[in-house]
This record gives C-alpha cells, structure tokens and sequence, in this order.
C-alpha cells in the first residue's frame, strides 16, 4: 500500500446525522456529501500525503482520437496491402473480418474497461490480482523494446522529409557517389522497352542504393556483430524525433490529447489526396486489381487465416498497454463500447484505403517499368524507403507528393509513438504517485534520454540489423503470452461473472453472449493458435541475403522470453509478500486488494463500498441521493448492481 495511507482515516472524521445536516443547511453553508470530501480538504496534515491527481482528458473527442491515432499506424500502409495480395487479395478480406470479430474487437474492449473501470496503468491495474502483476512488468517490458526502434524508424521518414525539400529528388538519378556500376535509372528501362531489350535482373534503382549505401551506409557494417560508426545525420534525425515526442507528451494527455487533433486527422487528408492522384494515373487500376482480385481458394489454407489474424493483433494494439493506458484517463461512464467499434472499424477500413493508395501507385510504376506488379510490390521498410520513394520520381512534382508520402508516415508513426510513451510513464508513476507524479515532465525526459541512448546503436552502419531483430523479437511472441494470460486472469480468475457486473456498473449495461463467448472461449482459443503456428513455423531472422548468427537468434529469442518470464517473476514476489501456507499465499495473492475497483469513490457501489482508505461512509450512494435528491441513470444501475449482489450473498447462505 502506499505511504500515508497506513494510518487511522476515520478518527477524525465528521458524524453523518440529521442534527449536522438541518444545523448546515440553516446556516446557509454549501452541502458537501462527506462521501466526496477529498483527503486533502481535510483537517491535520493528512492532505500533504495525498498523491497529485493523476488528470483527466480535457476534450470530449481527445480519447476517441488518441485511439485512432495509436491502431492506425505504419501497419496499415505497408504491411496491410501486401498481406492482402499475397493472401487471396479480396478474399483475405473474409478471414480479416471474421478475425476482427472474433479476437479484435472483443481485446480490445476488455482492455479499455480494464482501464476506465480502475483508472490505472498497465502496472497498478493488476490490483485486480496481484499474483499476475508480471503480466503489466512483461507488457512494459515489450513497449519499451518497442518504443526504441519504432522512433528509429520515425527517424528515417524525418530523414526522407527533409530530403524532398528541393527540386530535384536525390534519389532519382544514378551518377551520385553513393551509386554503383548495377545501378540503372526507369528512364533508361523505360527506353530500353521501346528500342532493344535491357536485362534488368542484375541492376538495382536509385532508390535502393540511395536507402542502402546513402541513409544506412550499410556497406561500411559487415554484419550485426560489426555496427560500425554512428551514422551523425540519423543520429540528429532521432534525437529530433525523441525532441518531438518529449514536447508532446511534456503535460500527459493534457498535451498529447491536443496534439492528435491533427496528427491523427491530417493523415486522411494525405491519404485522400494520395489516393486520387494514384488512381488517376495510367495502369493504376492494373495494381488495384491486382490488390483486390480475391483467389477464394486461399481461403482453404491456414497460413491464410493467421496472416489475418496476426494483422488484426497487431494492428489493432492490443497487448502493448496503450488502449489501458488512455482509457484510464476517461471518466468513470465514457460509453467505450461505442468508442470500440468506431475505432476498431476505423481502422480496417483505413488499411482498406491505404491499399489502394499504394497500388494504384505500383500500378503505374509497374507499366512504367514494364514488369508485373508482383515484381515491384513489397512490404515493410522495402515499401516506405524504395518502392514508394521510386514511384514518386516518376510523378510530376515529385518532391510535393514525396513530402506528402513521408509527412503522413510521419504523423502516422508520432500517434503510436505517444501511446508508446504515455504507458511507460503512467506505469511507473501510477506505481510511485506520491514522487513521480509531482515531477511527471522530468521523469518523461529521463525516459526519453534513456530511450534515446539504447536506441544510438540503430544509427550505425549495422544499425539495420539490430532494427530488424528488435522488430522481429520484441513484440512477438511474448506478447501473445501476455495477451493470452490476461484474457485468462479476467475471465477465469477474477471472474467472468464479476468482470460483467464492474461493466454493468460503468457503463448500465452486461455484455451480450457475443463478448462472453469470446472472452471465455474463441478469444484465447485463437491466441493459442497464433502463438503454437509461429513456435511451429518459426524462421531465423534474415534482412535480404544476410542471414543472422546463432548469437544474434538467441539474444532475440531470450529478448521475447524475458517478458513472459516477468509473470512467474511477479508470482514469486506476490506469493512472498503474503502469509500462511503455499496454497493460502496463492489464494490470497490472486484476490483483489482492498482498494481495487473506482478511483472516485461516488463510483463505488456493491463491494467496493467503503474498501478505500479513508471511506467516510458504507453507503456513498445514499448519502449522494440524500443531498442532492434524485437518481440518476448511472445510479440507478449502481442500486440494480447492489441488489444483485445482496441476493447471490443470501442464496450463498442458503
């Protein structure tokens, strides 16, 4: 428990009688309800103990925006489309709704209750059974791996932004110094179509070279265990985004919830724009098609499935924190089961327009070039820095559109970034309010500092791939064990029941069958499948024709296990800190601490009544509709919970 919350609370509080109430009310006093006098208003110095309030959104459309912002991120540019070519093209749509059903959205509702019921961070959250807080050290764990490379890669665009601030892209031409004899200009291949067949099986682009041999210097690293020198214009292009990052997320939400009102809008705007030129191009609708014609054939393979999967998981957040995280700093009936299906839905419709934006685009190119599209058509980084960046040179006005194209990755990246960011610090601080708290904007540079010096080994030469082993290690598996157990903990240890009820209190309404049957059942089923075909399928990491030694493997397998060896980690110290047999610890330290459940305590009905530190009253309810008269909607439901309560406790003695 936390400091000063130790001492006797009610020995000097005010008596709740009718004599006190008609003696104020005489006098003209405001009526105050004991229930809602705040520690600190209090007489003694029992205030100076109270930890600074936490805060709260200061815009109604802030969390609905910071949602977006944070799911609709990179993945659904480059990641999206490729795996709905390479999976059935618009058949993958079938698997990637039905995914969405059935393992997305119902995560991602559990997870915003979680943090809007309790108004805690991913650490402090695990009240509702402290013998799985491993599970908010692994998740932290996780976003913190994460949050290094991912500002990497916002490091690059900021790279490619600052590149495209002139007439003429440098990574249109070959003849720069950086460029190698295999290199060959479109303009060229072009030509060559029309007058005598040029082999282009042995050249590379422009932009290739200029992403390999220019950005990464890559040739000057022979490999992961030889990184290199520090590449000094990345090295300020991170140190400029963690700048960023830090004066955005400087007041919390207060700032950062100001910030999405463009960064998470203003991407549509480019994304439209980008679409209508793409479209309008020739042998555009060439590469739509070829993104959209669906093989229903792939439906019968299983790859297919989880692929669909996996896109969802990951695009969607779940897992990393962020989606507890803001939700946390709701109030206490913020209708987040809207707000799931605005968000979720938003953001598989977006991955759809995003594909069409990039093929249109791969269309052109690949008449252009005179090759399938099949051929100029990749995913990840491939996309961002060579493809995309090579079809922009073929454009009239080719700076603007490339500005365009790297200024939506770069609003698309600070979005996730910010959720990244503002999970980390209210972990912690939610951990330690009394010091942390007061001193938020300090304790958010020192992560930011840190952050920034783990990450300076991306900026080398072989900085490439530590960025591919962190991506491919950091979030894998060990998140799906993390998301796994959390669905297990709500439903089968803390109770399906009993998370229902907290829900029904929050929001006036149960979740339906469909919510239930996927958290009890087709949610986890579907996890464990996910995470049994990637231990199945597993492959070594490789970045082009380099393949990563043995070390390397390791160090990114024991990367993903750290997190999951965070939960028996946590069981260890819970068990430790309770008293009595193995199986009484056990017991004990899986049940929710006292003061878990609302942070307000006119929230607080049914079994939470009176388990704060410092509760003036058992029934804050009644003292609530004793002052002010009338009952609300909200409290309506809070008598409906309590009756529900009072009669399960009687048919138990029974």
């Amino acid at each position: 428990m936390a400091p000063g919350l130790h001492g006797n609370w009610q020995q000097d509080q005010p008596r709740l009688d009718g004599e006190e109430e008609k003696k104020d009310e005489e006098e003209g006093g405001p009526v105050t309800p004991e229930l809602l006098v705040s520690p600190s208003s209090q007489d003694g110095d029992l205030g100076s103990q109270c930890p600074e309030d936490r805060g709260n959104w200061t815009g109604r459309l802030d969390f609905l925006l910071s949602c977006i912002g944070y799911c609709v991120g990179l993945g659904n540019v480059w990641r999206f489309p490729y795996r709905a070519y390479t999976n059935g093209g618009g058949a993958f749509l079938v698997p990637y709704f039905i995914m969405l059903a059935i393992c997305g959205i119902p995560i991602f509702f559990m997870e915003l209750s979680l943090g809007q019921f309790s108004s805690l961070g991913p650490l402090a959250v695990w009240k509702i059974s402290p013998l799985f807080k491993g599970i908010g050290m692994g998740t932290i764990l996780i976003v913190s791996l994460v949050a290094i490379y991912y500002n990497m890669i916002i490091a690059y665009v900021l790279f490619y932004l600052f590149a495209s601030l002139t007439s003429d892209l440098p990574w249109q031409h070959c003849g720069n110094w950086w460029n190698t004899d295999l290199c060959l200009d479109h303009r060229i291949i072009k030509a060559g179509n029309t007058t005598l067949p040029i082999n282009i099986s042995n050249t590379v682009s422009p932009s290739e070279e200029y992403w390999s041999r220019y950005v990464l210097h890559i040739q000057g690293s022979s490999g992961i265990g030889d990184p290199g020198r520090i590449r000094w214009n990345l090295c300020l292009c991170l140190l400029l985004s963690w700048t960023i990052v830090y004066l955005c997320i400087l007041k919390g939400v207060k700032s950062s919830g100001k910030v999405v009102y463009f960064t998470a809008t203003f991407p549509y705007l480019i994304l439209v724009m980008l679409l209508i030129r793409g479209v309008t191009l020739e042998g555009a609708w060439k590469g739509i098609r070829f993104y959209l014609t669906p093989q229903f054939d792939h439906l019968l393979s299983s790859k297919v499935w989880i692929e669909a999967a996996l896109q969802i998981f990951y695009s969607l957040g779940v897992g990393f924190g962020g989606l507890l995280t803001f939700a946390s700093y709701n109030t206490f009936h913020q209708n987040i089961y809207r707000d799931t299906f605005i968000v979720t839905l938003g953001n598989a419709i977006t991955s759809i327009l995003a594909g069409f934006a990039i093929f249109s685009v791969l269309g052109y190119m690949s008449q252009e070039l005179g090759v399938p599209v099949n051929q100029v058509a990749k995913a990840g980084p491939g996309l961002a820095f060579v493809v995309y960046p090579q079809a922009m040179t073929m454009l009239p006005l080719s700076p603007f559109w490339s500005f365009l194209f790297f200024f939506m990755l770069l609003t698309l990246g600070l979005d996730s970034q910010f959720a990244f960011m503002e999970t980390i610090v209210t972990a912690v601080t939610d951990e330690f309010p009394y010091y942390l708290r007061p001193k938020k904007a300090v304790f958010s540079a020192a992560i930011c500092i840190g952050l920034f010096l783990m990450g300076l080994i991306l900026t080398t030469e072989g900085g490439m791939y530590w960025l591919v082993l962190l991506d491919d290690y950091s979030a894998g598996f060990g998140l799906m064990v993390v998301v796994i157990t959390t669905c297990l903990v709500v439903t089968r240890v803390y109770g399906m029941k009993r998370f229902c009820r907290d829900i029904h209190m929050m929001l006036g309404f149960q979740p339906g069958p469909y919510f239930r049957a996927c958290w009890m059942v087709l949610s986890p089923a579907t996890m464990m499948a996910l995470l049994v075909y990637n231990i199945v399928k597993y492959q070594p990491s490789e970045y082009g024709s380099y393949r990563f030694p043995a070390w390397a493997e390791a160090l990114g397998i024991l990367m993903g296990l750290c997190s999951c060896l965070m939960i028996p980690a946590g069981m260890l110290m819970a068990v430790l800190q309770e008293e009595g047999t193995l199986w009484e610890r056990f017991q004990q330290a899986s049940r929710p601490t006292m003061d878990w459940g609302p942070s307000l305590e006119e929230n607080r009905t049914g079994t939470y009544v009176a388990s704060l530190a410092g509760s003036q009253s058992p029934k804050p309810l009644m003292v609530h509709m004793r002052k002010y008269g009338g009952i609300t909607s909200y409290e309506n439901t809070a008598i409906e919970v309590d009756k529900e309560i009072e009669e399960e406790e009687e048919e138990s003695m029974m």
